[in-house]
């Protein structure tokens, strides 16, 4: 009797011991829910903020893109609207003598700009290939010219001549190219104008004549001497013929001289491209 009592008494213990555990997994089960249930509750207010943030971002994107395209197509309404008041302008400004000859070339004039300047150059053959004054290029980290198609194409610098004051660059694609004519068939008296810049705030074009050949200037007899005016935009630019032939690159002008200014001759313009591209990319250009 004694015996089934105490094992009635371990059961009992045993059976309390159970029910403890129960009751003890079952409390740390719905603890454990509530925090999981807290945790699910931060994790969705967190992610719908992250949303509407994300969605805020896209908003101000849309209207940033928005305003960009507006002053992109504003910047190239604007270039085309130039391009058009110049070359009337061109036309306007020229005599008879050059009707028709400045529209022509105009669109294988650029303007050159650098981080510390701004001048102009000219195309001298179908792949590319522009000259232009090396000092237009001095102090500068890079250059770009700004084509009549308003593109703007990063030049590479094939080499330069600092005595004759000569750069050659290169930008990409196919081009017309300018022609330079011999100095042999300049006459003195002759029209021409100078170009200058056509897409810069310093555009400039001016009409005068040949008023001297074989100038000497830096020990050099070898610059064109004309009274049409040479503003800081013509630096690098052509001076053109009535052909639309380059028959010099417009160099400098006499500080208190009127109308006094000085265009390297097409012939020194020649061998001196072909003496830089032959020592850089060994080849001749022109």
């Amino acid at each position: 009797m004694a015996q089934k009592d105490i094992s009635r008494k371990y059961f009992i213990h045993i059976l309390v011991l159970l029910l403890f555990i129960f009751l003890l997994q079952l409390a740390f089960s719905v603890v454990l829910w509530n925090h999981i249930s807290k945790l699910s509750q931060e994790f969705d207010f967190f992610q719908r903020e992250i949303n509407q943030k994300i969605e805020l971002n896209k908003e101000e994107t849309d209207s940033m893109i928005v305003q960009l395209s507006e002053i992109t197509l504003n910047l190239q309404k604007g270039f085309e609207k130039e391009i058009t008041s110049l070359k009337a302008d061109l036309k306007a400004k020229t005599s008879a003598d050059f009707s028709g000859i400045v529209e022509q070339v105009v669109d294988s004039v650029v303007s050159i700009k650098t981080n510390s300047a701004q001048g102009t150059g000219f195309i001298i053959s179908n792949e590319g290939y522009i000259v232009t004054n090396a000092h237009v290029l001095v102090g500068a980290r890079y250059a770009n010219a700004i084509t009549s198609e308003q593109e703007i194409k990063p030049m590479i610098l094939i080499g330069y001549d600092p005595v004759l004051d000569l750069a050659l660059l290169k930008i990409d694609g196919s081009y017309d190219a300018l022609e330079l004519e011999t100095i042999d068939n300049v006459q003195l008296g002759e029209k021409v104008v100078a170009i200058g810049n056509p897409l810069g705030l310093s555009f400039s074009i001016s009409e005068g004549i040949v008023s001297g050949k074989n100038r000497v200037a830096n020990d050099i007899p070898g610059y064109i001497q004309t009274d049409a005016a040479l503003n800081p935009g013509n630096s690098g630019g052509p001076l053109i013929n009535k052909d639309g032939k380059v028959i010099g690159i417009n160099n400098f002008k006499i500080s208190g001289g009127e109308n006094l200014g000085f265009a390297l001759e097409s012939d020194y313009i020649i061998e001196g491209v072909n003496d830089i591209a032959l020592e850089s990319i060994n080849v001749t250009i022109l």
